[in-house]
């Protein structure tokens, strides 16, 4: 998700020495490798498609783990953000390893804020976004632009764990994040701090909606604004807004139509695959200001998920890496 600054640290704070004890007695062996399958990554599952620590779908309904389940305090730390919550991790690095430096432009981010809580960390441990950098101290809250070029670095012999989380948000949330602090301005005076307690373990708002099961002419629209708006001028630029300005055009009677009834599909399918082969012909040279090719992130953001007919399976990379610095 864009955001105007690069960080913005929300109002709210955490017991970490009570989170991490609830990480200590979950055993190590249902720790995963990173899905991209990075050098000193590893991530926990929290939150997954049916409550599956296996599945690292984006499309479904997401549900608590396992491991979620028996830590209660980490639920009622989840419940007090005010989101409805999408999939939520722990994400570890090892001593001396780093997250690349990548932007996030798959579809399942592109209008979801990514909530960072710090576990376990320390002072040395560093996150990059733009132009900006910050440590995250342990039980703060923190969300930043993925849109932005990232990167992290764990300068230390120890591991760093955070808690991730991806939402698209509640009243309560944004309210929280109005009254935030750009990563540059005036500490926060009173952060509101969630305690343990005895009461019941909060039931989680999760997602049950969250991939098309054919886009709207709406949001197809609004995902190339993104597109185009952060794209590098080229000679063939204007080619292929105007290319695709007939396809959303196509798209629409098609979706008058059909709406997103089964029997559209193929029609919707035909017309977007012929719109591929034109989009990576014409594109194929143009690149983002946040360093992914265009067509890249064509693909990642719109056409693995603008019809789920399921005859393409939707891309599952979240990272897309800036192209200069990891050919």
């Amino acid at each position: 998700m864009k955001l105007p600054d690069p960080f913005v640290q929300l109002p709210l704070l955490f017991d970490a020495a009570i989170l991490a004890a609830e990480i200590e007695a979950i055993p190590d062996s249902y720790w995963k490798r990173h899905p991209q399958d990075f050098a000193g990554n590893s991530m926990l599952p929290l939150i997954a498609v049916d409550g599956d620590p296996d599945s690292e779908g984006f499309s479904g309904a997401m549900r608590p783990t396992p491991h979620l389940l028996r830590c209660p305090y980490m639920m009622r730390a989840l419940d007090s953000l005010g989101v409805t919550l999408g999939r939520t991790r722990l994400m570890r690095l090892s001593g001396h390893a780093e997250v690349y430096r990548h932007a996030d432009v798959g579809y399942y981010w592109g209008e979801r804020a990514r909530v960072h809580v710090p576990i376990v960390t320390q002072p040395t441990v560093r996150f990059y976004c733009g132009d900006a950098d910050v440590h995250m101290a342990a039980g703060e809250v923190w969300i930043f632009d993925t849109w932005r070029p990232h990167r992290v670095v764990n300068d230390d012999t120890r591991s760093r764990v955070h808690l991730v989380v991806d939402t698209v948000g509640g009243e309560r949330f944004w309210d929280m994040v109005a009254d935030g602090r750009p990563h540059d301005g005036p500490a926060l005076q009173s952060p509101q701090r969630v305690q343990a307690s005895g009461e019941p373990t909060p039931e989680l708002a999760c997602e049950s909606v969250n991939t098309p099961s054919v886009m709207s002419p709406w949001e197809l629209r609004l995902l190339f604004d993104l597109l185009f708006a952060d794209a590098i001028p080229h000679a063939q630029l204007a080619t292929l807004q105007q290319i695709t300005r007939r396809f959303c055009n196509v798209w629409h009677a098609l979706w008058a139509r059909y709406g997103d009834d089964l029997e559209g599909r193929p029609h919707f399918r035909k017309a977007l695959d012929h719109f591929v082969e034109r989009f990576r012909l014409v594109g194929e040279p143009l690149k983002l200001r946040n360093g992914p090719l265009l067509v890249s992130a064509f693909i990642s953001l719109i056409a693995g998920y603008a019809v789920n007919d399921g005859t393409h399976p939707v891309p599952q990379s979240e990272y897309t890496m800036e192209t200069d610095d990891h050919a």
